[in-house]
């Protein structure tokens, strides 16, 4: 291997300098997504059983009404979902991962449920005035940039009905030094979550303080030297941020909700913070 190339993996991107990259279309790391999914024991693109329960728990709290239009973006395998439906609440599910919904549609078929599911990008949404309840869960709200924000509250406040509610979570600005560390990371694999064949990962955190955000990028490198990378921008937010982000959107009654989660949480559960707020 020309060990040149590994240069790409310690070098500092620009801030939201884009790859080719892209995790969630690709048919094997999507079928060990959708493993992470449904191991209860995993706190990792799903959350612990306890966790989950929790927040379903609280977020139960907003079906006022007895048959609500909700929309869970970003549903996977239909966890919460299912929850939902089985309350007597008509459910649509967007993911972009076709493996997860393909999952989720068999069970829903299996348990009766009335769920319907999409497997598109929830950034293309295309409703009008159509839900009581949007969720987004998992802090998949601080994963996004800034323009792709951007275009899902607008699709988000389109979609909603009037007074309709939109409840999501973030990492919030607590111990960052210890969330986000600098470091760097490489292991090698037989086969893994990135590859069914040989490959060597490296890993680094590079931190961008100013603007509240941290890349976590993977370098995988296979057999043939050829190089992939994929990159995860993590923001963290204050209140005041949210509350700002949201009012430009025109957003009202936005609410924040602290220590939901138990302490097992991958992030620790005082490290995430909920948020309700109304069209």
């Amino acid at each position: 291997m020309n060990l040149g190339k590994l240069d790409i993996a310690k070098q500092k991107p620009k801030l939201y300098e884009k790859t080719d990259s892209v995790m969630w279309t690709d048919k094997h790391i999507s079928e060990k997504l959708l493993e992470i999914h449904l191991n209860p024991e995993i706190d990792a693109a799903s959350r612990t059983q306890e966790s989950i329960k929790r927040t379903i728990d609280f977020l139960f709290g907003f079906c006022n009404k007895p048959q609500m239009d909700i929309l869970d973006l970003g549903c996977g395998p239909g966890i919460y979902a299912e929850k939902f439906a089985e309350k007597g609440h008509n459910v649509t599910g967007v993911d972009f991962s076709e493996n997860s919904i393909s999952y989720a549609r068999k069970q829903a078929k299996e348990k009766n449920l009335e769920i319907n599911y999409i497997s598109q990008d929830y950034l293309g949404l295309n409703y009008e005035n159509k839900f009581d309840l949007i969720i987004l869960i998992y802090t998949d709200f601080g994963v996004l940039l800034p323009n792709e924000r951007e275009i899902l509250l607008e699709n988000i406040y389109k979609s909603l009905k009037p007074n309709g509610t939109f409840v999501f979570d973030v990492l919030n600005d607590r111990n960052v030094e210890q969330k986000f560390q600098e470091q760097q990371t490489w292991s090698f694999e037989n086969s893994g979550f990135w590859k069914s064949q040989p490959y060597l990962e490296l890993t680094n955190g590079f931190n961008y303080s100013k603007e509240k955000v941290f890349l976590k990028q993977h370098t995988i490198i296979d057999e043939t030297e050829k190089i992939m990378n994929y990159r995860f921008w993590i923001h963290y937010f204050k209140p005041n941020d949210i509350v700002e982000i949201l009012s430009a959107k025109k957003f009202v009654n936005t609410e924040h909700f602290e220590n939901i989660l138990p302490e097992i949480d991958v992030w620790n559960g005082e490290n995430v913070t909920f948020y309700k707020t109304k069209k």
